[in-house]
C-alpha cells in the first residue's frame, strides 16, 4: 500500500514507524529537513521538505496513485486543508486527520466530501483518555481493548501469587470456569535479567506468578477473569475512587472534565506546575475538582495530599522524565497503581517491569484507529500491543464456500502459521447493527470442530506483526477460488 504521512513530530514518527515495517511504501511531508533526514536514516521510506498543502508539494510525494493519507502535523487547520487538497487535486482514495479540535463531529457536514473530504479524525488526547477509562473500570487489568462494538475484549493483567488462576495450567483453568467465554492467548514470562519472553499458549502451559497474561473474551466475562488472575483468594477488588492526574495539559483537563461528569463517583486532584494554567483550569473544571499548584516531584506536597490514599496517580504532562520520576515517588509513598506517559520508546521500555505499573505511549494508544486503514481485507479493529511489536486483529469473514479459504471449514482446517492465535469469534454482529429487533451476537471460544461462518468477526491475537499478510491472505475473497 503507498501511504503519504504528513507530519514528522511525535505521532508521525509512530506512525511511520509501524506502517513501515508492514513492507508498505511510505513517503513523509514536513517542513522539517532534519526530521526528515532523521526518519529516513532509521527507516526505509521518502521524506519530502515542504508544506502539505501545496499541491506541488503533494505531487512530488507521489499524490497521483497513493492509496492513503495521513495528515497528522502539528495544526488541525494544516491537516483539514491536506486532506481536501488531496482529494480534489488528486482523488486519494482514503484520508485521515489528527484533530486536536473538540468542535468538529464525526458526522459533520464540514468534514463531509463539500467540506474538508476527511474520512476519518483521530484526536490522542481522546483515545489517551478513552483508555485510561477503560484501566479505571478495570483497576486489575494493564490494558483493556475493545472488539465487534465493545461485545468482547483483550485485556493483559498480571499474574499474583495466591490469585485463583496463578499455579493453574491454562486446561485446568477453563474447566474451573466452564462457564466463562474466554481464551488465554498470550502468556509473556521473564526470565533471570532478560527482556520478557513470549510463552505460546496451549492446555498444557503453566500461569506463573510475574506473568503478564493476554486474555480474550466477553466483555460481561472480563471482570471475573481478572480478578482470577490477578486478586489472591479471599482479597476483594478495590475500585479507584481517589484519582490524582499531574498535568492539566490538554490531557489531564479532558480528563479530568470526563471523570466528573457522574457526581460523586471519583475524589479527583489535579496537579500542576503552571500557576497560569491552575487558574484556567479552575475556572473551566467542576467545582468538585481540586486543582493544586506544585511540583509533583515534591515529597512533603504530595504526603500532604495522602498520596498513600490515591488509588490510581496518572502522570500525564508532556515531559517524560518528570512523569517517571513522579510516578516512581508516588509508588515509593503509598499509591496503589502508578501511570506514567512515556512519548520516547526507548524509556517506555526500560519502564516495563519496574515500579511504574503502567508507561502508556500517547501514539500506541492511537495507533490502531490509524491500522485499521492500512489494511486489505475486511479489517475492523486493529490494536497494537507491546510497544508495537505484538498485535490484536478483528477480520470479518466473507463470501461462501467456493469463495473463501475459511467460511464453512473447521479451525483445524484453517492454514494459519503456528504462533496465530484464534482468539473469539462474534457472530451476529452484523444482524444486530442492521436490525435493533435481531439476537443479541453470541461470542464464541473456537474449538477446532468449530465452523466459520460468513459474516463471522474473528479475532486473533499475534505476537509478530510479519504474521499479519498471512491472515489477511487467508481471508481474501476471491471468484476463481475453489
Amino acid at each position: 500500500m503507498k501511504i503519504i504521512i504528513l507530519g514528522a513530530g511525535r505521532v508521525g514518527f509512530s506512525v511511520a514507524e509501524s506502517l513501515v515495517s508492514e513492507r508498505n511504501d511510505i513517503t513523509v511531508i514536513d517542513t522539517d529537513s532534519r526530521r526528515l533526514r532523521e526518519l529516513e536514516t532509521r527507516f526505509d521510506l521518502r521524506g519530502v521538505v515542504g508544506n502539505g498543502t501545496e499541491p506541488a508539494v503533494l505531487a512530488e510525494a507521489g499524490a497521483r496513485d497513493t492509496d492513503l493519507l495521513i495528515a497528522c502535523a502539528a495544526l488541525d487547520e494544516t491537516n483539514l486543508v491536506c486532506c481536501k487538497v488531496a482529494d480534489m487535486e488528486f482523488s486519494v482514495p482514503t484520508r485521515i486527520a489528527r484533530v486536536r479540535s473538540s468542535g468538529f463531529a464525526p458526522d459533520s457536514p464540514l468534514l463531509g466530501k463539500e467540506g474538508f473530504a476527511v474520512d476519518r479524525i483521530i484526536c490522542p488526547e481522546e483515545s489517551l483518555t478513552r483508555y485510561i477509562g477503560k484501566l479505571i473500570e478495570y483497576p486489575e487489568a494493564l490494558q483493556v481493548r475493545e472488539f465487534a462494538g465493545g461485545r468482547a475484549c483483550l485485556a493483559s493483567a498480571r499474574a499474583r501469587a495466591g490469585a485463583p488462576a496463578v499455579g493453574l495450567r491454562i486446561g485446568e483453568l477453563r474447566d474451573s470456569m466452564p462457564d466463562v467465554a474466554m481464551r488465554l492467548v498470550a502468556i509473556y514470562r521473564r526470565f533471570a535479567e532478560e527482556p520478557d519472553r513470549f510463552v505460546r499458549c496451549d492446555g498444557t502451559t503453566l500461569i506463573e506468578p510475574g506473568d503478564e497474561v493476554f486474555v480474550l473474551a466477553a466483555r460481561d466475562h472480563l471482570p471475573q477473569i481478572l480478578s482470577a488472575l490477578h486478586r489472591p483468594r479471599g482479597q476483594r477488588t478495590k475500585p479507584v475512587r481517589r484519582i490524582m492526574i499531574v498535568g492539566g495539559g490538554r490531557v489531564g483537563q479532558r480528563l479530568a472534565a470526563q471523570l466528573s461528569q457522574v457526581p460523586g463517583q471519583f475524589h479527583l486532584k489535579v496537579l500542576e506546575e503552571n500557576e497560569q494554567r491552575c487558574t484556567d483550569l479552575a475556572a473551566t473544571l467542576p467545582t468538585e475538582v481540586l486543582v493544586l499548584h506544585g511540583d509533583p516531584t515534591d515529597e512533603g506536597l504530595l504526603g500532604d495530599e495522602g498520596i498513600e490514599d490515591v488509588d490510581l496517580f496518572l502522570a500525564l504532562t508532556d515531559d517524560d522524565e518528570d512523569n517517571i520520576m513522579s510516578c516512581l515517588l508516588a509508588k515509593r509513598m503509598g499509591a496503589t497503581r502508578v501511570l506514567s506517559l512515556i512519548n520516547r520508546r526507548t524509556y517506555a521500555d526500560l519502564m516495563h517491569g519496574t515500579q511504574i505499573d503502567i508507561a502508556l505511549s500517547p501514539a500506541q494508544a492511537m495507533l490502531g484507529e490509524l491500522l485499521a486503514y492500512a489494511r486489505r481485507g475486511d479489517v475492523q479493529a486493529v490494536h497494537s500491543l507491546r510497544r508495537g511489536v505484538a498485535e490484536a486483529l478483528e477480520i470479518v469473514a466473507r463470501g461462501d464456500r467456493k469463495s473463501s479459504r475459511v467460511v464453512g471449514r473447521r479451525v483445524e482446517e484453517l492454514r494459519l502459521p503456528l504462533e496465530v492465535h484464534i482468539g473469539l469469534i462474534v457472530r451476529g454482529l452484523d444482524d444486530a447493527e442492521a436490525d435493533p429487533n435481531a439476537r443479541e451476537p453470541q461470542v464464541i471460544i473456537p474449538r477446532s470442530h468449530t465452523v466459520i461462518e460468513s459474516n463471522d468477526h474473528v479475532v486473533f491475537f499475534l505476537p509478530n506483526k510479519r504474521l499479519v499478510r498471512d491472515v489477511e491472505k487467508l481471508f481474501r475473497v476471491s471468484a476463481t477460488f475453489f
